[in-house]
């Protein structure tokens, strides 16, 4: 797959498109044929390489491997966004609100690194600290929708805890994380301890970045994850890396290699300068056994 072609939303689709059309048990060759459309362009189109997707087969494709409509609608969305290495998604556009982008991405990397200054990374929040959360972001759903939201995140997990090759996960958390409290210092107190107990893991490194390290690029860093996805057989990236931002409105994925190239420079000046992981991990005890006391 070339760079200039290998964008996130033609990406995303292809390999939507591929994972429904094994689900509809047809092969490649048949499902071409049912669109009316060769084996070499469906081909294309599964792997990100139509830099001008046609949206009228997508919807059928949608429709010819049964996938629900909300999806078929993403789909299309997807085929619109254009060949561009900065690609902003502002939620509820050509995408439903409901339309996930980022887990799809998440799920195929090999390797994670990120860095959270105010918040537990989603993959190692458990569920009633990410329940509170839910609850702050969404005040107008119902507990069954909350509810359902904290299971999600649980099954998203699954990711850095299963035992054939579980992804890498690299995390830089700011002291504020661990600090403030959400919902209460019980809550805060479990969360803490699962963060020194995940952080055992041969998979798993957490480096916590205390307040006295103030900042170590000279300015303030929003939150950010860097997403590698491994390598081929002959020793190619198997996809080009992205750097994903998350904003209040919508999402930010990189692509473009000095953008890359910052954020991986950046990533390495916070761990550095962060305790290291048997450091981090005493700190962290010490700090859930803080929030313990004084909930007493």
């Amino acid at each position: 797959m070339s760079d200039d072609s290998s964008t996130v939303p033609l990406r995303q689709l292809g390999q939507y498109l591929t994972d429904w059309r094994s689900r509809a048990g047809l092969t490649q060759a048949k499902a071409a044929e049912l669109l009316d459309i060769s084996s070499s362009s469906l081909q294309r189109l599964e792997q990100g390489q139509n830099s001008r997707p046609n949206s009228h087969i997508i919807q059928a494709a949608g429709e010819l491997y049964g996938a629900p409509e909300d999806l078929i609608a993403a789909f299309v969305g997807l085929s619109k966004k254009g060949t561009r290495k900065r690609w902003w998604h502002q939620y509820g556009d050509l995408i439903p609100v409901t339309f996930n982008v980022y887990v799809g991405l998440e799920a195929r990397a090999v390797e994670l690194r990120s860095y959270q200054p105010e918040l537990i990374p989603g993959l190692l929040q458990i569920p009633a600290y990410n329940r509170e959360l839910e609850r702050l972001a969404f005040p107008d759903d119902d507990e069954a929708e909350i509810e359902r939201r904290v299971q999600i995140r649980v099954q998203r997990q699954h990711i850095v805890k299963r035992m054939r090759q579980p992804v890498r996960l690299d995390v830089v958390i700011g002291e504020a994380a661990v600090r403030r409290i959400l919902s209460s210092r019980a809550v805060m107190a479990a969360q803490i301890r699962y963060l020194a107990d995940m952080s055992t893991k041969p998979n798993i490194s957490i480096r916590l970045l205390p307040f006295e390290a103030g900042f170590p690029d000279g300015n303030s860093m929003t939150p950010f994850v860097i997403l590698d996805f491994g390598q081929t057989p002959l020793g190619e990236a198997a996809e080009p890396t992205i750097v994903f931002l998350e904003g209040s409105v919508g999402e930010v994925y990189l692509e473009d290699e000095d953008d890359v190239r910052f954020y991986h420079q950046s990533y390495e000046s916070l761990r550095n300068a962060a305790l290291d992981d048997i450091a981090s991990r005493d700190r962290l005890r010490q700090i859930a056994w803080e929030h313990e006391k004084r909930e007493r």
